[in-house]
C-alpha cells in the first residue's frame, strides 16, 4: 500500500545521484543500495575522488523524505 506522496525508488535514486554529482563535482557515481526505513529513502553508493592526484574511492549515503528532500548525507573514504 503506497501512500500517495511517497516518491518511488527511481526517484529517490536519481535525487541522491543528482546531489552527489553537484555536491561532489563529478560524473560517475555507483549505487549499491536504495531501501526505505522508517518513512525516508536510504541510498548507498561509492564515487570515485581525486585525492592529491591519486584516484581513490568514496562511499556515500544520502538520507531523502518521502517528499523528495536531501534530509542528510555522510560521506567517507574506503
Amino acid at each position: 500500500m503506497k501512500n500517495s506522496n511517497n516518491i518511488s525508488t527511481e526517484t529517490a535514486q536519481q535525487i541522491a545521484v543528482e546531489y552527489v554529482k553537484k555536491r561532489k563535482n563529478i560524473e560517475r557515481i555507483d549505487i549499491s543500495s536504495v531501501e526505505q526505513k522508517d518513512g525516508a529513502w536510504i541510498i548507498k553508493g561509492t564515487c570515485p575522488i581525486d585525492l592529491e592526484g591519486h584516484p581513490w574511492a568514496e562511499k556515500f549515503e544520502v538520507i531523502i523524505d518521502t517528499k523528495g528532500k536531501v534530509k542528510s548525507t555522510d560521506f567517507s573514504l574506503l
